[in-house]
């Protein structure tokens, strides 16, 4: 289904998170065999790492007086010891070891959430058990694809990730917070077309026959030296739900055949994201940019890695502004626009799965607290 005009004016507003989805909670290198703490989705998660390397992901409070397991340590192939009075628990969250008694009382677990390493990161389940599907954890294949090379970093950010998701669905905005580096006013004046399905959005835009911004001129002169023609430029932004989107960026030589699926005139990047909510108000914001050309060159790497750290640091200053404005004015709704398409099928597809996971309700449940 395709999607550009919305035909009128409508409103939105900030929903709950699903639970039944995979989140990022760290970077593969982050998980130890030290236990480490992160909160996802409202849940303080203790993380370390098996014997034999598999991740594990625990409520991150001891059964019996809610010690933080990840001030404790790692005994075993796979348990943790509690810090506070050394109870042992598995990577099942089954108590295995009790000080001071043999009998080990067989209430004592902490839930065990589904824990996978795929793509460079370490994902999560929180929701149903029964239903983690790892085959379902959203394609980032360029993340360690030996055709790809890249670098990212992680932002706390301080709002919803739904703010986060909208910024990345609407790339127009370029042209206003990041003027010096990727944006142009061909951005707002060219056409762009959103198209879905039931776990997925896709806004695709095409701009032809312009110059180049600073931060894509660069990029073009590290394979082609001195072109300064102009280019087609491209951006093609998939959603995968809950908060995954990975977005096909580039520019090429002008009338060279990049819209019809040559691009060897030009430089072609993925940048990667991945948002995972920690509370109604705070995120945890994993991304990486990832090219396919000069793989060998470290300074490529260094720079663009730090080129998109400035511009995503200008989206972080309206972001927390944003949520600033949100908490001040708990009634308000969004409106919507025409650029808005993109972030009103992602808004869809996650109130059906929050709708079916029975978490779609009152203001309180959607993060509009008094």
């Amino acid at each position: 289904m395709v999607a550009q005009n919305l035909g009128s004016t409508t409103t939105t507003k900030i929903t709950n998170y699903p639970l039944n989805a995979w989140y990022v909670a760290a970077w593969d290198y982050e998980v130890t065999r030290k236990p480490m703490s992160r909160t996802i989705a409202d849940r303080p998660l203790a993380l370390y790492r098996t014997e034999d390397g598999k991740p594990v992901a625990l409520a991150d409070a001891c059964w019996h007086r809610l010690a933080p397991l990840s001030m404790g340590k790692v005994v075993g192939k796979d348990g943790i010891q509690c810090p506070y009075h050394g109870i042992v628990f598995n990577a099942a969250g089954r108590c295995i070891s009790m000080p001071a008694q043999e009998t080990v009382n067989p209430s004592a677990t902490v839930p065990s959430f589904p824990a996978v390493q795929r793509h460079r990161y370490v994902w999560v389940w929180l929701g149903d058990p029964t239903l983690a599907d790892p085959d379902t954890i959203p394609n980032m294949f360029q993340m360690d694809h030996p055709e790809w090379t890249g670098d990212g970093r992680t932002i706390h950010a301080d709002c919803n990730y739904q703010l986060i998701v909208d910024n990345l669905m609407d790339l127009t905005h370029e042209e206003f917070v990041h003027g010096s580096s990727i944006g142009q006013a061909e951005l707002s004046e060219s056409d762009f077309t959103t198209t879905h399905d039931d776990t997925s959005v896709t806004v695709t835009r095409w701009m032809k026959g312009i110059y180049p911004p600073p931060f894509w001129k660069k990029n073009l002169h590290d394979v082609f030296p001195g072109y300064e023609g102009k280019v087609d430029r491209w951006q093609i932004i998939r959603f995968e739900a809950p908060g995954t989107i990975c977005i096909d960026v580039g520019v090429a030589k002008a009338d060279t055949g990049a819209p019809e699926g040559d691009r060897s005139q030009g430089v072609n990047a993925f940048v990667m994201n991945t948002i995972s909510p920690e509370s109604s108000k705070t995120s945890h914001y994993f991304w990486s940019i990832q090219r396919n050309y000069r793989l060998e060159s470290q300074t490529i790497t260094t720079q663009m890695r730090e080129g998109v750290h400035g511009v995503f640091g200008e989206d972080e200053v309206m972001l927390r502004a944003q949520q600033r404005a949100i908490d001040a004015n708990p009634d308000y709704e969004f409106y919507n626009i025409n650029i808005d398409a993109g972030g009103m099928w992602v808004r869809r597809l996650l109130e059906r799965q929050l709708l079916k996971e029975g978490r779609l309700g009152t203001k309180q449940e959607e993060g509009w607290t008094e």
